[in-house]
């Protein structure tokens, strides 16, 4: 087990003083909670826009930066895919950055978002009614750290397991709407074939 520290920096999204001025031509994206998926992915399809002035270089995000929800009910990271462009985060929101070359950024996102890693997490959350997670507590979280060919198996595995979820639930969707048919063309005194 390794810190999360030792792997990866941790940094508080952009403080607006206030909500956020949107601006549909503004230069800025900004990455909100809105914007993480069930899937643990940032969705960049419809990010607010802003602008920023004197904003400095490390507030912005990159691809493979993973997004932590470090308040509310799910305290889980998601990971940036895409470059949103010139993008940040809105506080109260995390940025966990790989600082080095032994973990992969999918790995820890899928990592952080296990039952250990979530264990840890929720052991050291503070609130009631909404909790939250600092930033030490993230860099304190213990990771487990397997080779990297291992990691990228485990990430691979994940991500099947996902495609399965997503396929089951389509076929699912499809198997409820044949039955609802079929059986309205019963009830209706129609014949099915």
């Amino acid at each position: 087990m390794i810190k999360l520290g030792q792997i990866a920096s941790v940094q508080m999204g952009y403080s607006f003083r206030s909500r956020v001025d949107l601006i549909e031509s503004g230069a800025i994206a900004v990455i909100q909670m809105k914007d993480l998926t069930h899937e643990n992915v940032v969705d960049i399809s419809d990010l607010a826009r802003t602008e920023i002035y004197n904003l400095a270089d490390h507030h912005l995000v990159n691809p493979g930066d993973l997004i932590f929800r470090s308040r509310g009910q799910v305290l889980q990271s998601a990971i940036l895919t895409v470059s949103p462009g010139r993008a940040v985060l809105a506080a109260p929101l995390l940025r966990i950055r790989v600082t080095g070359n032994s973990v992969l950024a999918e790995y820890l996102n899928w990592y952080i978002n296990q039952v250990p890693a979530q264990y840890q997490l929720a052991r050291h959350a503070s609130g009631t009614a909404q909790q939250m997670i600092g930033i030490q507590t993230l860099l304190d979280l213990e990771v487990a750290l397997p080779p990297i060919e291992l990691q990228k198996k485990v990430c691979q595995i994940a991500a099947f397991g996902e495609e399965e979820q997503r396929l089951r639930a389509i076929i699912a969707d499809k198997r409820r709407k044949l039955l609802a048919s079929t059986l309205t063309t019963i009830v209706m005194g129609g014949e099915t074939h």
